[in-house]
């Protein structure tokens, strides 16, 4: 791992303590000041400061648990939100809506029942459908004020030739 100007000064100062105390002479001091201050990686520094009793900072300060890296370029573990399902009674008034001109308007009192029922589970679990329950609504109501429009005018015409 790469040794910060932090992890440079610590070992400096582990030097200076070793050359005050006697354990280094003056050119070993001097060389291995020169060499700290070039050491790129943490195993470069605790080579220099190893044999001195106050020694490096302990080990697993040079090889942490996790790694010392700005969160900025820590990988985002993957968390996908979970998918939106489409409400099954949306889809079920949209395709009732859809056969109400096939069927002669029979299933336009299904569709206009799941559409009501599809928007009330919409608003309870947040699914997604609520377009197609509506346009099976829609249609629904159309196929039905269709008949009630057919009968309305058969009835009158009825009342008329009579």
């Amino acid at each position: 791992m790469r040794a910060s100007h932090a992890d440079r000064e610590r070992a400096v100062d582990v030097l200076k303590a070793g050359f005050a105390e006697g354990r280094l002479q003056q050119p070993e001091y001097e060389q291995r000041i020169g060499r700290a201050y070039k050491a790129q990686t943490h195993a470069e520094l605790q080579m220099l400061v190893a044999d001195l009793p106050q020694g490096p900072v302990p080990q697993a300060q040079f090889m942490p648990q996790r790694p010392m890296v700005p969160a900025t370029f820590m990988p985002m573990p993957l968390q996908m939100p979970a998918p939106v399902h489409t409400n099954s009674s949306a889809t079920g008034a949209l395709v009732c809506g859809i056969m109400t001109p096939v069927t002669w308007g029979l299933t336009a009192i299904p569709a206009v029942i799941l559409g009501h029922k599809a928007r009330a589970e919409i608003r309870r679990t947040g699914e997604r459908g609520d377009g197609q329950a509506i346009t099976g609504l829609v249609l629904g109501w159309l196929a039905i004020g269709g008949w009630a429009l057919f009968l309305l005018v058969f009835v009158l015409a009825a009342a008329v030739n009579l």
